[in-house]
């Protein structure tokens, strides 16, 4: 089935419950994960977007094996999670981020050594995949230096060597930006489509949505557990976002333009900040309504340094499809 299938994960009413107990023994359950249904085709990047707790990174861990599903089924090319997870683990790599799953205290090339013979690669295959590894992510020079010295840019490239180890077709990246500066963020950004151009499947779970728009085939956004949309960044954007922006860039600030603004038909938000001596006005407008105009009588065309019309960005849409 593996080699046949050009699904490469797959989940049907994917559930997961946690249960604990109180002081008094009393059992409490709290749903992660409700009835998820996916499919990401081989090939492809797919985001998974949700705010904390939505079970972003339980849907992954199940993927990855490290924990099972209280109902329904998910497979890895073809693979059940469950049943064949040894050939799940086989054909998957997991980045993390932030400074999980790596060991401080030893050299970056120590530590691809150490997770090289837990996946049971042979010595001599180990070191000439280490130093290939660390070579593409730019960490030659600092192999043997311990990772607890490491920036955390170093770290993430540590992770995606890490990741890379046993060539797998599919990789989970589970927050893989969190925490790093823009330079090594971005850095990190471009080894995506070039993975995905080797023909890897990319599972992608972030916060930022320029993020998922700038590198997603595809997005699916889950809250409380439950799928709430799933399409390209695109469809996205034009299926929830029931709203067109409006940005001005006033030349002469006033506090009261806010609550001006907001007293025009049509208009649902604004949002004001300063950008350098001027005032940014940022106007959310109901689709179908051009105020272009009105919002120029209010201001003042002389006023006005830059007027333009967008349509919404992901974030936008995103925050739409939280709030329903």
């Amino acid at each position: 089935m593996a080699a046949t299938t050009s699904i490469a994960v797959e989940c049907k009413d994917l559930s997961r419950t946690y249960s604990s107990r109180n002081v008094v023994g009393r059992r409490r359950d709290f749903v992660a994960l409700q009835g998820l249904n996916l499919e990401i085709p081989k090939g492809a990047i797919f985001g998974l977007l949700g705010p904390n707790g939505a079970g972003k990174t339980t849907t992954v861990r199940i993927l990855s094996t490290l924990l099972t599903p209280t109902s329904g089924t998910a497979r890895v090319l073809g693979y059940d999670v469950e049943t064949q997870a040894r050939q799940v683990r086989r054909n998957t790599g997991f980045i993390l981020g932030g400074e999980r799953g790596l060991y401080g205290r030893i050299t970056g090339e120590q530590n691809m050594r150490f997770f090289a013979a837990l996946n049971h690669i042979n010595p001599r295959d180990a070191k000439r995949r280490t130093a290939q590894l660390l070579d593409r992510v730019g960490l030659t020079e600092h192999a043997r230096t311990p990772v607890e010295n490491y920036s955390r840019g170093m770290t993430q490239r540590l992770h995606i060597a890490r990741g890379l180890l046993t060539d797998p077709p599919v990789l989970f990246m589970d927050e893989p930006t969190i925490g790093i500066d823009p330079i090594g963020a971005q850095e990190l950004r471009n080894y995506v489509p070039e993975l995905a151009g080797e023909g890897k499947t990319i599972l992608l779970t972030t916060h930022y949505m320029a993020e998922a728009d700038m590198l997603c085939d595809t997005i699916a956004i889950i809250d409380r557990g439950e799928l709430a949309a799933v399409g390209a960044p695109g469809e996205i954007k034009r299926r929830f976002s029931k709203l067109a922006i409006i940005e001005v860039i006033v030349n002469r600030p006033r506090e009261q333009l806010e609550a001006e603004l907001l007293k025009l038909d049509a208009v649902e938000r604004v949002e004001s900040a300063a950008e350098g001596p001027f005032q940014k006005l940022t106007i959310s407008v109901t689709s179908g309504f051009d105020l272009r105009e009105k919002v120029t009588e209010v201001v003042g065309a002389e006023n006005i340094e830059d007027l333009v019309s967008r349509d919404p960005t992901l974030e936008e849409a995103y925050i739409n499809i939280l709030k329903r």
